[in-house]
């Protein structure tokens, strides 16, 4: 006879039902890959190819020599909220009290506080296509339920007021969205967000999480604006940033949140009972980040836009491939459905992942199937790499479609 526990490998429902993470899982097949001696060019992670700024290595390394190894607050060092809130009110117009800042060991963390804290069983999180690959899983983790809205590349990847109106039901709950937009580089105008504002009047249930860890990668087309510094959506929208991308501090593992207060005291509740404060030299760190000008990190921006720029004209040269122009972030997002049917090498392509993954194995190249992000028509490129790996890595991709 056979036991329940051999049938369900002795996990949970919880953790066999989870969707390993699509970018970290082509990361590695990528690894694996290079260890066998294939030559593997990189695209598919979301993480600058710069190294930290030295003003905030300096910072780290002067916490060491002061001795900082106790135990963090749960909800970050005071003198970082403060550093927080400064930030805030400088980039964003958004006036926060210290009860309001949570700072968690990155923004993932921080997201999946939110979506634990908010969420009840059965209720909706409304997520504009394409959205960050962890979104979904995420919220299915608070017994949450994804409901997800389809975009167009002639649309920038942008929802519409209609499309977020007609989403809403009685158990819609959040509506979680990026700007700018990983994996699009799609960025939300005031206008854009006051309309869906708009919306979200005649329905006072719903809270906003407004992920903005890209916030400073624009290339200045369209400025950045954040939905709670609408006075009608501050109460209900929970601003979500980081020091990942923008400072090039991916590995550092800090992020954080303001919030209604409400909110950060149940995030600072469960954390306390989870992973508690973050790393202590991280977070002395990165008060000086955020108390610098962003024009500091300017030069990062100045290159991944060079960068997308090259790509573009690149990828624009392949016969199938449709791309808009991505205005911050460092991804582009080409639509390869004209590929979907075809037979190349011997290999028939259904769909964005089976596109993925025959460019991994004939061009040598990992870039990510847009299955992950909820939209099957695309794959996400990261352009966080050299010009040189840039233009190799397109050329292989253009031999191996032709």
């Amino acid at each position: 006879m056979t036991s329940t526990l051999a049938t369900s490998n002795g996990l949970s429902e919880r953790i066999n039902s989870l969707t390993p993470s699509a970018t970290l899982e082509m990361a590695a097949k990528a690894r694996e890959l290079r260890a066998a001696g294939k030559d593997i060019i990189g695209l598919s992670l979301g993480e600058p190819d710069f190294n930290t700024p030295d003003y905030i290595k300096e910072a780290a390394i002067q916490a060491i020599n002061d001795d900082y190894n106790s135990y963090t607050p749960v909800d970050g060092y005071g003198e970082l909220k403060e550093a927080i809130i400064t930030k805030f009110k400088r980039d964003n117009q958004i006036a926060y009290e210290p009860a309001q800042i949570v700072v968690s060991t990155g923004a993932k963390q921080a997201l999946y506080n939110v979506a634990q804290v908010v969420l009840n069983k059965g209720e909706e999180v409304i997520l504009p296509c394409p959205y960050w690959v962890s979104y979904s899983d995420i919220v299915k983790l608070a017994d949450g339920v994804p409901v997800e809205v389809e975009t167009t590349i002639e649309n920038d990847f942008k929802m519409t007021p209609e499309q977020l109106e007609a989403a809403i039901t009685p158990k819609t709950r959040m509506l979680w969205y990026s700007s700018p937009c990983n994996p699009s580089g799609s960025i939300y105008s005031e206008e854009e967000l006051r309309a869906l504002a708009d919306v979200l009047q005649k329905h006072p249930q719903i809270i906003v999480v407004s992920d903005e860890i890209y916030e400073h990668i624009n290339y200045g087309v369209t400025k950045h604006a954040s939905m709670a510094a609408f006075e009608d959506m501050y109460d209900r929208t929970v601003t979500v940033n980081g020091v990942a991308k923008a400072f090039a501090m991916t590995g550092w593992r800090i992020g954080y949140i303001g919030a209604p207060t409400f909110i950060a005291r149940a995030c600072n509740k469960l954390q306390g009972q989870v992973t508690s404060g973050a790393n202590c030299i991280a977070q002395r760190a990165v008060i000086t980040a955020l108390n610098e000008s962003p024009s500091r990190i300017q030069y990062m921006v100045d290159k991944f836009q060079e960068r997308r720029q090259l790509i573009l004209g690149l990828l624009n040269e392949i016969e199938g491939f449709r791309c808009n122009e991505p205005e911050g972030a460092f991804y582009v997002y080409p639509d390869v459905s004209a590929y979907f049917g075809k037979t190349l090498n011997g290999v028939t392509i259904n769909n964005a992942s089976d596109l993925a993954m025959y460019i991994l194995e004939h061009a040598n190249v990992a870039t990510v199937t847009g299955d992950a992000f909820g939209n099957g028509n695309s794959i996400r490129i990261s352009y966080a790499a050299s010009e040189n790996e840039i233009k190799e890595a397109v050329a292989r991709i253009k031999k191996a479609l032709n």
